[in-house]
């Protein structure tokens, strides 16, 4: 493969969608992809059903679970037609069998490691750089990550997430700044949220490590609860923050007419709501999108708290 980045990724995407069935079908599928728009909390926001993203949104992660199956990212156990572009010396760029966007990468790292993004940042901001026509993801190892065991970025095509458009339209409140770089909070957006705007690599990485040193962790876990966005726009990377405070929503084990089949992680988080089932795209309303960031993201009032430490600690 030759040319850029971006060029090889493309031709990678490309190639599994001629030799790879799986990936063929399941990009073909999304031409019929269903969506429709709504407006949450004064944003536009997008549903989608999408029947074949079934296996993430129901994915069991307990430790039972993850210890019963194969570890689908280890290369060892990928497909044996599943090819992939190094990018430095411990990752590895695969396209993703279970799109989302039009474009969808997964960027595990080579060896078998549990998610977490302490010391990682750096790498995400690197590949935001080098993947200049996408937007780089993380997924916390309970805040929607289906492989919590290991450590894994993804990646999907810019232009498709409302996030995009809809974070310049927020107020931005400033918490810190540090050269460059620009910590800011948004209250009153689809959910509270920290953004990171910044002309230089370090100075983002100093305000990250500094925000993620302030965020508690629960009981027992060793990552403070999170959603990560990271994307290079006007010379500038831009990283959003989702805290949280909940993997799922009380509508995700309710029985009966009340379940609703959504497992928020970082592409809901930017606004696109994917259900793998008809009767939740069919019934679902703004207020239940509402309701079930209310309940997996960080509340108000933990937000203001969080927001006044950051402010009140000297770099």
């Amino acid at each position: 493969m030759n040319g850029n980045i971006t060029q090889q990724v493309r031709e990678l995407i490309s190639y599994h969608c001629k030799n790879w069935e799986l990936a063929r079908t399941n990009y073909a599928a999304l031409d019929r992809v269903q969506s429709r728009k709504l407006m949450v909390n004064g944003y536009e926001v997008e549903l989608q059903f999408n029947p074949e993203r079934i296996r993430s949104s129901a994915a069991k992660i307990d430790k039972a679970s993850l210890a019963a199956r194969p570890c689908f990212l280890c290369e060892a156990n990928r497909p044996g037609n599943q090819q992939w572009i190094d990018f430095g010396d411990e990752y590895q760029i695969i396209v993703n069998p279970y799109p989302i966007f039009p474009e969808h990468l997964t960027i595990p790292v080579r060896a078998h490691q549990d998610q977490c993004i302490r010391g990682r940042y750096t790498d995400m901001l690197a590949l935001a750089e080098a993947l200049d026509e996408f937007i780089v993801f993380y997924n916390g190892p309970k805040c929607g990550a289906s492989a919590p065991d290991h450590m894994h970025f993804q990646a999907g095509s810019k232009g498709f997430l409302p996030l995009e458009v809809n974070w310049s339209l927020a107020f931005r409140e400033e918490v810190k700044m540090k050269g460059q770089a620009v910590l800011y909070a948004l209250r009153d957006f689809l959910q509270p949220v920290f953004m990171i705007i910044s002309g230089k690599m370090e100075d983002a990485v100093f305000l990250f490590d500094y925000l993620y040193g302030l965020m508690d962790c629960k009981p027992g876990e060793y990552e403070p609860m999170m959603n990560v966005l990271s994307w290079k726009e006007d010379g500038k990377w831009i990283t959003c923050i989702y805290p949280r405070k909940n993997l799922h929503p009380s509508c995700y084990y309710a029985e009966g007419d009340a379940n609703i089949l959504i497992s928020p992680a970082t592409v809901e988080m930017a606004g696109i709501f994917v259900t793998p089932l008809e009767k939740d795209f069919r019934k679902v309303t703004a207020d239940d999108l509402q309701q079930i960031l209310r309940e997996t993201c960080l509340p108000e009032e933990e937000m203001d708290l969080l927001i006044s430490k950051s402010k009140l600690y000297s770099l």
